[in-house]
C-alpha cells in the first residue's frame, strides 16, 4: 500500500505575530495534489493538527475544510491521531461516525489497541498521551516514566499483529537521538522525554510527529515528517515537505513543498541591507531574521530595513554595540556653559559616529523651546 506522511500542521500558528494562514492554506493545496497525483492509499496525519488546545473559530473552519476536501471531496482515507498541542476531547468530536467515510480520529490510548486492519498493512495508531495514561490503562502504578510506559504498549500491539500483513505505526513523540528546533515545545513527561529507538524495531514503518525537521531523525523504519510550514527561525535552512510511504516493498520518498514566503537568515552590515544592488536579488516577501555584523549604534535601523523588508521577525546584533564615548578633556564648567544643541550634536557624534540631520536638528530645536516654555506648544 502506499501511503503520504505528514504532522505538526499546527493550525492558527503565529509567527513572531505574522498570521500564517495563507502559508498553511498554500502548504496543504501542495499536500492535497500530491496525495491525488501519488495516488495513495491514505494520509498519515501524525498529531499537533492545531497549534493550541482551544483553537480559534477561524483555525477550527480552516482544519475543517482541510479534512472534508481531503476525506469527503476526494475521497482519500485519513489515519490521524491527536498531538501534544492538541485538545484529545475536542478532536475526538464526532469520531463515532467519522469511520464511515474511512477518517479514522485516535485521543485515547485505548484506541492503540485497535488496529485499522487494510487489505495487507494495519496500521496501529497511537496518540499522544502521559504515563499517568498508561499507569491508569494497565494498572502498573511503576509506569512512571515514557521509556517505561512504551514497553507494555509495544508489546502489546505486537501481540495484535497479523503475520501476514505489514505493520505501521502512527505517534508522537520524541525518540531518542532526534534534534529538536526552537519551535518545537518539548515533551517533558514523566521526568523523561525520549523513547528509545530501539523500541520502535517491530514496525515495518513509524510515522512520527512532534518534531519539525523531516532530518531530525534517521532510523531504518522511522521518520519525522517535519511541519509542512516553517515555525522559527531555528528552521531558515529546513526543508518542508511530506514523505510517500510504499509498504511492499518498503520505500520511503520525500516531495518537497514550496512555501509562499520563506523564512530566510541575513548576517550583513547595515549598508550592505540598505544596497539596492544586494536586496533587489532577495524575494522581499519572505521573513527575515536579520544580524547585524556593525557595531556601531544605528539610528532608526528598524524602521529603514521594515521599508525594504518588510516581515522582518527578529533584528540582532553579531558582535554586540559599540557603546564607547570618548572624554572630550571639557571640565564640567565649560560643559555646562555650552549651548544645549552643541552638546546634542556633540553627544550624538559621540554616540552614532554621526552628525545630526537636519530634519533632527529642526526636532530638537523644537522640543528645547517646548522645554524653555515650560512645556508649553505654540
Amino acid at each position: 500500500m502506499r501511503f503520504l506522511h505528514t504532522a505538526d500542521w499546527h493550525i492558527g500558528r503565529r509567527l513572531h505575530g505574522y498570521d500564517l494562514t495563507d502559508e498553511q492554506q498554500a502548504a496543504f493545496q501542495q499536500i492535497e495534489q500530491l496525495a491525488l497525483t501519488e495516488k495513495v492509499d491514505g494520509v498519515i496525519i501524525a498529531g499537533d493538527l492545531y497549534d493550541r488546545s482551544m483553537p480559534a473559530e477561524s483555525s477550527v473552519a480552516q482544519l475543517n475544510q482541510m479534512l472534508q476536501q481531503l476525506n469527503l471531496v476526494d475521497k482519500l482515507p485519513i489515519y490521524a491521531i491527536s498531538g501534544n498541542h492538541d485538545s484529545a476531547i475536542r478532536l475526538a468530536t464526532g469520531t463515532p461516525w467519522f469511520k464511515s467515510t474511512r477518517f479514522y480520529m485516535h485521543t485515547k490510548l485505548a484506541q492503540a489497541f485497535q488496529p485499522i486492519e487494510l487489505p495487507d498493512t494495519q496500521v496501529f495508531l497511537l496518540p499522544y498521551f502521559e504515563p499517568f495514561d498508561a499507569q491508569q490503562y494497565f494498572n502498573d502504578d511503576q509506569l512512571q516514566h515514557l521509556d517505561q510506559a512504551f514497553v507494555p504498549i509495544v508489546k502489546k500491539m505486537v501481540s495484535l499483529f497479523d503475520p501476514a500483513k505489514k505493520h505501521l505505526l502512527v505517534s508522537h513523540f520524541f525518540v531518542d537521538g532526534s534534534s529538536t528546533t526552537d519551535s518545537e515545545t518539548q515533551l517533558k513527561v514523566g521526568g523523561l522525554a525520549a523513547v528509545p529507538v530501539g523500541l520502535l524495531e517491530s514496525f515495518d514503518y513509524v510515522a512520527l510527529g512532534h518534531l519539525h525537521g523531516k532530518d531530525a531523525l534517521h532510523a531504518p523504519n522511522a521518520r519525522y515528517s517535519g511541519s509542512p510550514v516553517k515555525f522559527s527561525l531555528s528552521e531558515a535552512n529546513q526543508k518542508k515537505g511530506v514523505f510517500i510511504v510504499d509498504t511492499d516493498p518498503f520505500n520511503l520518498t520525500f516531495r518537497p513543498l514550496t512555501p509562499i514566503r520563506d523564512v530566510q537568515q541575513l548576517t550583513e552590515d547595515f549598508a550592505t541591507l540598505i544596497d539596492p544592488h544586494f536586496y533587489k536579488a532577495l524575494n522581499l516577501d519572505n521573513y527575515f531574521g536579520i544580524t547585524l555584523n556593525d557595531r556601531q549604534p544605528i539610528p532608526n535601523a528598524m524602521p529603514r530595513l521594515r521599508d525594504i523588508y518588510p516581515h522582518i521577525i527578529s533584528l540582532d546584533r553579531a558582535n554586540g554595540y559599540d557603546t564607547e564615548i570618548e572624554d572630550s578633556g571639557e571640565s564640567g564648567d565649560q560643559i555646562r556653559q555650552k549651548d544645549p544643541m552643541d552638546l546634542l550634536g556633540d553627544f550624538y557624534r559621540q554616540v552614532a559616529k554621526d552628525d545630526l540631520s537636519p530634519q533632527q536638528i529642526k526636532w530638537a530645536k523644537e522640543a528645547l523651546k517646548i522645554a524653555n516654555d515650560g512645556g508649553k506648544r505654540s
